[in-house]
């Protein structure tokens, strides 16, 4: 029942702080006050969230800090992430606690990027979840744009991989400061005298990439997520007071810089992230570029165009969430700097700006590589048609598909003239075989081509994606 919901968030903006015009010493009285912990991460349709908590401050931008955990598949993020939660006193009711769809379970890889907060030492650390894979690289543009620094985690026996470039090029162009962790340490292969070998590795990496002094500069800590700890000197077994990751979280406190925030400006956020709930419409997630948000409060949506900026929807802040943990907390403010999540727009979707009606300009525009592969869906004609699913037109199959473009911003889906085809362009196959996999669970009903490669032309040149590929081959040493 949506009633509840309603009311809680309208009482909730009567509680909110008074506006911090009226109130210059607002900003002293309110920082360092955060409120308990729930989470929702479900991403499509889901159920409402639950209303766990209220908490009725901004928290003090100096006490944020907001990290990606980037690596090559494989090497331990996610695993990672289910330490940091227990770490910080999050109820962690399984392993892979954040990879919440069907999908990224059954087959242990990361599909989409997840957002959670942790409070350690009295500091809000914004935590992104981001996938290993080539093909999900879309996830990992989108969200960096929203974080000041990033935990590279790399496999202290392999090194860094072909997705580890991927992801240290984007962080890198962001600006962002890293911190390196050499995941995997407590295996018998890995000695001290490779760890250097793999961070001479990836120094060179970093300046081949053109790093800035800066983020060469970046902490080097010693883990293994799976037994639950990290240190900045090289050890395969701690003493037993140190089995823990304190270490990773005081290097994230002490060499990532706090979010650059001014509270007193109008509020900004960019969207990053797009989930849809049943009760609420569109849940709109991405970090506060500047200001304060309450509920209640009048916004709008604004979209880069040719001319500038277009204003395309009106509205008022119905819920505001903050996602702790593994739970997601109702609050009623938010301020600069912070991610949190929003509802009351049914329009705006990735990429685009959520403002107060004072502002006019929509923020720069996420930025993502193109496509590189291609494949056509279309409706199922052969003889077996109908059989297996219930969703079986070009329209529903259509409607589909440009809703899966509206929270994948790195999949296009381009109609085909005079049939009920499309054309869906992605990064790999992997991508498109995830969204095949999710519409047949859907109950859909399609017939699809072989994949083909992207071409394009400059200066008359016709140009095709490159891909780099690392092949491991066993040798005989008598040879």
């Amino acid at each position: 029942m949506p009633g509840p919901y309603i009311r809680a968030a309208w009482s909730a903006a009567r509680r909110c702080l008074p506006s911090s015009k009226t109130n210059p010493k607002y900003y002293n009285s309110i920082f360092g006050r955060t409120g308990s912990s729930s989470w929702f991460t479900r991403r499509g349709f889901s159920a409402a969230a639950p209303a766990i908590d209220h908490p009725d401050s901004v928290v003090d931008p100096a006490k944020i800090r907001n990290v990606a955990v980037i690596a090559h598949v494989d090497h331990g993020k996610t695993t990672l992430m289910d330490r940091l939660l227990r770490q910080c006193g999050a109820d962690v009711p399984h392993e892979r606690a954040l990879d919440s769809i069907n999908l990224e379970r059954e087959r242990g890889i990361t599909i989409a990027s997840k957002v959670t907060s942790i409070s350690w030492n009295g500091n809000e650390l914004n935590m992104v979840d981001t996938p290993g894979h080539a093909d999900f690289g879309g996830e990992v543009e989108r969200v960096v744009g929203m974080v000041e620094g990033a935990v590279l985690v790399v496999d202290a026996g392999e090194g860094p991989l072909a997705q580890t470039k991927f992801v240290v090029a984007k962080a890198l162009k962001y600006g962002i400061r890293p911190v390196l962790m050499l995941n995997k340490v407590d295996r018998p292969s890995v000695s001290e005298d490779r760890c250097g070998e793999v961070e001479s590795m990836v120094f060179d990496l970093f300046a081949n990439l053109g790093a800035s002094e800066e983020q060469l500069e970046f902490p080097i800590l010693y883990a293994s997520a799976k037994e639950g700890w990290a240190s900045t000197t090289f050890t395969k077994d701690p003493p037993t007071e140190h089995r823990n990751m304190s270490a990773l979280l005081d290097a994230i406190l002490s060499h990532v810089p706090p979010p650059r925030a001014d509270l007193e400006e109008p509020f900004k956020m960019m969207v990053s992230m797009m989930e849809r709930d049943f009760y609420l419409g569109r849940i709109l997630t991405g970090r506060i570029t500047s200001g304060i948000v309450r509920i209640g409060d009048k916004v709008h949506g604004l979209r880069k165009t040719d001319s500038g900026s277009e204003k395309f929807e009106e509205g008022r802040v119905v819920k505001l969430m903050k996602k702790k943990g593994t739970s997601t907390a109702l609050i009623d403010c938010a301020g600069a700097g912070d991610i949190i999540s929003l509802a009351g727009l049914s329009n705006p979707s990735i990429g685009h700006t959520v403002s107060s009606l004072e502002v006019t300009t929509a923020l720069p525009a996420i930025e993502l590589d193109p496509p590189t592969i291609s494949m056509t869906f279309s409706v199922n004609d052969s003889s077996l048609g109908g059989r297996d699913g219930s969703q079986l037109t070009g329209a529903k199959i259509g409607e589909r598909l440009r809703a899966e473009a509206e929270t994948n911003l790195a999949i296009n889906v381009v109609p085909v003239p005079g049939t009920d085809s499309f054309e869906v362009q992605g990064r790999g196959e992997m991508q498109l075989g995830i969204l095949i996999e999710n519409m047949r669970r859907e109950g859909f009903e399609l017939s699809v081509s072989p994949p083909k490669v992207m071409y394009k032309t400059e200066d008359g040149q016709k140009l095709e994606p490159l891909e780099e590929v690392i092949i491991e081959e066993q040798r005989d040493e008598q040879e």
